[in-house]
């Protein structure tokens, strides 16, 4: 996969000279599409646009989207972190802020759009940018989960010996954070980032149109391409549409995912000299940029050196640990602050949840039962392939070049716009919805669970894998003492974010509309997209509720131990 030539020598100085054409080209590029977007944005606000299924359109269509996607990554990407960071230092509120972390990323995106699209658009009722923002919103809460998770994973599971030496030479936060935590996550990070990614792709056509109530809100991008596509029953607009959709993703790859991966494998944690890391003729185009170096150079390079002086300071006696009366009286604050939104916020709830019969609230009941038992039969069959794949692809740096890129491309590509085909596939074969839907969840939740067994024995340290070599273990023996134990944190988390993906990708596993007609399923997530469409704000509310209390009872059954028993016995310390 990658397309570009080595670097010849001789070029020297032309080759410089093209690498700072491509890099102040692309600057140029990415400034005129901020320009742009900010110009649609602050228009008049449409959130009623016609969709035109012509191939002509589509080019346009993935631009849209694909910013779309990136500002809800980055703001995922700031907001998992400071979680993840809050969560693992703070001891007395590490169990509830998991817990909440738990219950968010399994609620489905249509939970979150009545909310979060009525505030956008009260904020900004005459511009573009409160729809703009609403969709935004509705994909970051596809994002952010798996990141979080990811990175706080790797703060709990950091050697003991590299905490004392931050200790021990006196390190401030900010530059155990910087010099430790953040470069210790950061495999985890990047390959939870694809997924997350991903994950933006798959929910796009549920974020970029969808109804509420009366109200029918359509966004140009290729999620609201697609789905116009499949409700029309288009074959060759849906074609089109995922042909662009993997041109993009193939893009992305080449440009973004596969430096960051050879970057990041400077960061993994070894003792001994490791194996040949992974090449990216991008990475080796933008260090060869002496704009970028001179930009580094007398910008970035200064200013962190100041940012390091200004925050690295420490009294004498400094022991690594925060002031626990400055933890005490913040988390006061914000506790003092949060009690009365709650309050209203429950109350309120209360009062819309009178008009609920005791019919709805038994089949809501059932709903969850069936749509539980698809969850956990996603996840069974997602990690029956996952872990061996993963391993396999992880530990061969050959099958590695060429199944990573291939992963991604098939991550990224939306189950909604297969599921016509397989739906009607299913049915051919005397199946139906509810057996469509365990495959649309394990197409779209499957990928956490291989990314993070990837990541997870990238970062097992080469001399475990010579000492294995030297004491010829077995296949089996290399499985039980090396293997499964050094990918158990890893595996742990992708399984957890699985979980969280497949109740999400209930709403559009379990209630689908296809030329002109709505096939549902008994289940969670098709009353969840029922009750939207009809504007039914008391039954989405109580789903949502349901949902909530039976993640938090797998939380405490089945994923606080697991997470306890990668912390404590399954922990790389020396």
């Amino acid at each position: 996969m990658t397309w570009l030539p080595p670097f010849p020598a001789v070029l020297g100085r032309s080759w410089r000279l093209v690498a700072d054409f491509v890099v102040v080209a692309c600057i140029l590029a990415g400034f005129y599409c901020v320009a742009t977007t900010a110009r649609y944005w602050l228009g008049v606000a449409t959130p009623v646009t016609r969709i035109s299924l012509a191939p002509t359109a589509l080019p346009a269509y993935a631009v849209y989207s694909l910013i779309r996607i990136a500002v809800a990554y980055f703001l995922s990407l700031i907001l998992a972190i400071g979680y993840a960071y809050f969560a693992a230092h703070a001891p007395r509120l590490e169990t509830f802020l998991i817990a909440v972390l738990d219950i968010l990323q399994s609620i489905p995106v249509l939970s979150f759009l009545p909310g979060v699209m009525l505030t956008m658009i009260a904020l900004f009722p005459t511009r573009q940018m409160g729809v703009e923002l609403g969709a935004i919103l509705l994909i970051l809460t596809g994002q952010i989960w798996n990141m979080a998770f990811s990175f706080y994973s790797s703060l709990k599971s950091i050697p003991r010996e590299l905490r004392e030496a931050a200790i021990i030479y006196r390190y401030s936060p900010w530059q155990r954070f910087f010099e430790l935590e953040l470069p210790y996550g950061a495999i985890g990070l990047v390959w939870n980032s694809m997924v997350s990614v991903a994950g933006g792709w798959f929910f796009l056509m549920a974020c970029e149109m969808f109804v509420l109530g009366k109200r029918d809100f359509r966004l140009p991008g290729l999620g609201s391409y697609l789905q116009t596509a499949a409700s029309a029953g288009d074959t060759t607009a849906i074609l089109w549409g995922i042909a662009t959709m993997i041109g993009v993703v193939i893009l992305i790859d080449q440009l973004v995912w596969r430096p960051l991966i050879a970057w990041s494998d400077k960061f993994k944690f070894e003792t001994v000299e490791s194996a040949p890391p992974p090449e990216s003729p991008v990475l080796r185009l933008i260090r060869s940029s002496r704009a970028l170096r001179m930009l580094r150079k007398r910008t970035l390079r200064p200013l962190g050196e100041r940012l390091t002086k200004r925050f690295g300071r420490q009294p004498e006696g400094y022991s690594g640990q925060r002031t626990p009366g400055l933890w005490r009286w913040t988390l006061a604050a914000l506790a003092a602050g949060a009690v009365p939104l709650v309050l209203y916020a429950a109350v309120r709830a209360l009062l819309l949840l009178r008009g609920t019969t005791g019919g709805e609230l038994l089949l809501i009941l059932k709903g969850a039962s069936a749509t539980f038992f698809r969850v956990w039969a996603a996840l069974l069959i997602g990690a029956l392939w996952a872990v061996p794949a993963g391993v396999a692809i992880g530990s061969n740096p050959r099958l590695g070049r060429f199944a990573q890129p291939v992963a991604q491309i098939l991550a990224s590509v939306p189950a909604t716009a297969l599921f016509p085909v397989i739906l009607l596939a299913l049915i051919q074969l005397g199946g139906g919805l509810g057996a469509a839907s365990i495959l649309l969840m394990l197409l779209g939740t499957q990928w956490y669970i291989l990314f993070n067994v990837i990541a997870g024995t990238m970062a097992i340290p080469s001399d475990l894998r010579e000492a294995a070599g030297i004491f010829r273990f077995s296949r089996p023996d290399r499985w039980r003492i090396m293997l499964l134990p050094g990918i158990f944190p890893y595996l742990v988390t992708g399984l957890t974010t699985a979980s969280g993906g497949a109740w999400n990708a209930s709403i559009v596993a379990e209630y689908f509309s296809f030329k002109g007609r709505t096939l549902t399923t008994l289940g969670l997530g098709s009353q969840i997209s029922s009750a939207t469409d009809a504007g039914q704000f008391n039954v989405l509310l109580l789903c949502t509720i349901v949902m909530a209390l039976v993640v938090v009872c797998i939380n405490r059954l089945v994923w606080r131990p697991l997470y306890r028993l990668a912390e404590t016995r399954y922990r790389l310390s020396g």
